[in-house]
């Protein structure tokens, strides 16, 4: 009972703040965390203990790192190296070395004075790229920088995590367990391993129940028990997620397995910011303010003088980008939270300097969006596009296929005999199987889900051909994208003229009847074997098409009447008739 009485508060506080926060421009992150912040410990109280529901809403945080690795191929790891390993790397460590001389400055020990240095070194993954995603900045350059970073510090925390209890073995006279390494390479490995051989056929089985439900499932366990595997290994979730995003990149099952988990990664990272929102302690806050906002300043300053100039170094020459790197990045990361539960443990670091770091941390957070929207429009001007500082995604497409059968097939063998890249999708696995076999790049997923679409790109590209043989499925597709995508352009297959007229009915812009034109190649040859000259058999067939297509226009004003169907179609064949007739008498 008590669980459904909090997910009660956390959704009503949800529908509250963060319609008020997107209304004011300022995200939904921003309206989370105030959310977070209201209902917490150290606002109304309504709720009283934030740290479970912390542990379990980093499961958002997992999510979103599957998803991240579903979007980015090893092949692209290996072409942004420089960015993650070279500005990453130097991001890392030139942070954590100003903080932890800073702290000393301060009076902290040397050993507590590193431990702090690399705890706050690291940035909050979840935060920038939600903004990034809301604001569709995360394929512009400093969205990309800024992934860079970010995945670097993810792969560092690993160490870290790892690192921590040995400091506290040290000091009690026992020396790191060098097991402890052997058995997370371990499996590492087994998760690469396994991923390699094992996640397509369980994908593939779930694919051939044709239940959604099941499909859904299997991305779920994929996700946790990769994240699973690498916690009881003493590593990452998130690491473990990301692999297994990765490992998945290139299937066919990639764009259906991010319209599946996108709805769980967004209510889970929602949750995630409440909780955080929750750990500000009002209390000391008030107790101690100037002594927080100096320790928030300090933090953000610094991290921002070092990543100035790096993100000019790696970024290109471009002050404006590299300002954006810095404000997005200055702030403390989720990976604090952990990192100090386990110095907090461990007895590593003072109970009262754990709660003002987490504190100061939480105030990061929460300034972020602010401070990122506040340098995003003051350094903003008319002569910067997205397109200008953009660097284009290598798996954007400018047209969808949706339908691979006999008719998206044939499109698509044209469209790449003339090289036009194009994204192909199929709701059929034994289709999707045949035509991957024979070297066609086509992806299962359900293209009447508008979180498929998305996945697929709908957002970005300028054709989305409905080549769908099944009629609601086609009209789904088409309102699903007049809906969501009114500047993407229609070219649709119709059944039969009750179809085309059900698509003119939704605006789509090209419409092509199943068919039709071969029908009349047909009767153009039967007309030649019964006598009839090549001129006036393609005269015959010409007309039958031009008064047809204009009769389809005609009947779509009293589609809704049968009656007025059937006068306007034998009004139409006896004109037809007689034009035909005086043509070829002639």
């Amino acid at each position: 009972m008590k669980l459904l009485e909090e997910a009660l508060i956390y959704l009503v506080a949800a529908l509250i703040f963060v319609p008020i926060s997107r209304r004011l421009g300022l995200g939904s992150i921003l309206g989370y965390l105030a959310a977070g912040i209201v209902i917490g410990p150290y606002g109304l109280r309504f709720v009283s203990d934030p740290e479970h529901i912390l542990h379990f809403a980093e499961l958002g945080v997992v999510l979103l790192l599957f998803i991240v690795g579903l979007e980015l191929k090893p092949a692209r790891l290996w072409v942004m190296r420089k960015m993650v390993f070279g500005l990453g790397a130097l991001q890392v460590t030139l942070s954590a070395v100003a903080i932890a001389g800073v702290a000393a400055l301060l009076g902290l020990d040397a050993q507590s004075a590193v431990v702090v240095g690399f705890v706050l070194a690291l940035s909050s993954t979840a935060f920038v790229l939600q903004m990034l995603a809301e604001q569709q900045q995360l394929t512009t350059s400093h969205g990309r920088a800024a992934f860079s970073v970010l995945l670097f510090q993810d792969l560092a925390a690993i160490p870290l995590i790892a690192f921590l209890p040995f400091l506290a073995a040290g000091d009690s006279g026992t020396g790191p367990d060098a097991s402890g390494f052997l058995f997370g390479a371990i499996a590492l490995a087994a998760l690469i391993v396994l991923g390699r051989y094992l996640l397509r056929p369980l994908l593939h089985i779930a694919v051939y129940t044709r239940l959604p439900e099941i499909f859904t499932a299997s991305a779920l366990l994929v996700v946790i028990g990769a994240a699973l595997l690498m916690y009881l290994a003493g590593l990452s979730m998130i690491l473990g997620a990301f692999i297994a995003g990765m490992l998945l990149s290139d299937s066919e099952y990639r764009h259906q397995l991010e319209g599946d988990i996108a709805p769980f990664k967004g209510l889970l990272l929602g949750l995630f910011f409440i909780a955080v929102g929750m750990t500000v302690n009002l209390g000391l806050l008030l107790e101690e303010p100037v002594r927080i906002f100096v320790i928030v300043a300090l933090l953000m300053l610094t991290k921002a003088a070092v990543l100035l100039p790096l993100s000019l170094a790696f970024n290109a020459p471009d002050r404006r980008q590299a300002v954006r790197v810095a404000a997005l990045l200055a702030q403390g990361g989720e990976f604090a939270f952990v990192l100090l539960g386990i110095a907090s443990r461990e007895s590593i670091l003072a109970p009262a300097l754990i709660d003002e770091l987490v504190l100061a941390v939480a105030i990061s957070m929460l300034l972020t969006p602010l401070i990122y929207f506040a340098v995003d429009r003051g350094i903003r001007d008319d002569a910067e596009t997205s397109s200008s500082h953009s660097i284009p995604d290598d798996e954007g497409t400018p047209i969808i296929l949706a339908g691979f059968g006999r008719v998206g097939q044939v499109i698509g063998r044209t469209l790449r005999a003339v090289d036009v890249p194009f994204t192909a999708l199929d709701f059929d696995p034994e289709q999707v199987g045949i035509v991957r076999r024979f070297g066609n790049r086509v992806h299962f997923g359900d293209a009447t889900r508008l979180d498929v679409l998305r996945a697929a790109g709908a957002e970005h590209s300028k054709v989305l051909v409905v080549a769908l043989a099944d009629m609601e499925s086609s009209l789904t597709v088409a309102k699903t994208v007049r809906q969501h995508f009114p500047n993407l352009k229609i070219v649709a297959r119709a059944r039969n003229r009750r179809h085309a007229h059900k698509l003119m009915d939704l605006g789509v812009d090209h419409i092509i009847r199943d068919t039709l034109l071969s029908s009349i190649a047909m009767a153009e040859h039967v007309l030649e074997d019964l006598g009839l000259s090549g001129d006036e058999a393609k005269h015959v067939a010409k007309t039958f098409l031009d008064r047809d297509e204009a009769l389809l226009r005609e009947q779509h004003a009293v589609h809704h009447s049968e009656e007025k169907l059937i006068q306007t179609h034998h009004d139409a064949a006896e004109e037809l008739t007689a034009l035909l007739k005086n043509d070829l008498r002639r």
